[in-house]
């Protein structure tokens, strides 16, 4: 069996120093969530989320003229505050979302740090690929040691506007002499997350980590 790993985002790339600070106040984390899937699994989820897109948020696709298949609501507009509050349908649906994942042999994966670095010190291109090479360890340990028999799997990020760079980190990655990553079969590929629907899943952030000794 191969798993398909589908990450994104979460947090913000950028200089963090304060909340008080006039410019670098974005966010103090960074790093990648998402959830794993069986492959034989991926068509189905698939299918689901888009069925449920379509109930929960008919009005606006409606509204938006845009074709269903390719309409997407980013999940840090509809993950709001106001919203979660104000809405149960979003609590209820979050829900049902890692239920749906569990059922299916799937779970979800988060891996990120803190940003601790001095103004001086930070270079969002090398944290980015820092967490990209943790991310891919984490899965490839997982694939290798809790999988009986060791199973593959398949990278899958949102586009990104450095993706020749990250391609490349990939198959370094991949082909390390020291510790290679034997599991993962293909250096990573990226998507148009609003022509995807396993890209278009709200932000996993915050869930739960791959394994406790592995944080």
């Amino acid at each position: 069996m191969t798993y398909f790993a589908y990450l994104d985002e979460f947090g913000h790339i950028g200089l963090y120093v304060s909340k008080q600070d006039h410019k670098f106040k974005e966010s103090p984390v960074f790093g990648l969530a998402g959830f794993m899937l069986p492959s034989d699994q991926v068509r189905g989820f698939g299918t689901w989320f888009f069925q449920r897109k379509c109930e929960l948020l008919s009005w606006e696709i409606q509204r938006s003229e845009k074709h269903r298949a390719q309409w997407e609501k980013k999940g840090s507009s509809l993950y709001t505050v106001q919203n979660v509050k104000k809405y149960p349908q979003v609590r209820q649906f979050t829900n049902r979302l890692f239920k749906k994942i569990n059922i299916l042999g799937g779970f979800v994966f988060y891996v990120g740090l803190r940003k601790t670095e001095p103004p001086d010190s930070h270079e969002p291109k090398g944290l980015y690929k820092a967490i990209l090479g943790e991310a891919i360890k984490r899965i490839d340990q997982f694939c290798e040691s809790d999988c009986n028999p060791p199973q593959n799997f398949i990278l899958v990020l949102d586009q990104h506007q450095e993706r020749s760079e990250l391609i490349t980190r990939t198959a370094q990655i991949m082909y390390g002499p020291e510790e290679p990553r034997r599991r993962l079969i293909e250096p990573l590929f990226q998507g148009e997350s609003h022509r995807y629907q396993t890209l278009e899943h709200p932000y996993l952030r915050g869930s739960v980590p791959l394994r406790p000794d592995r944080q």
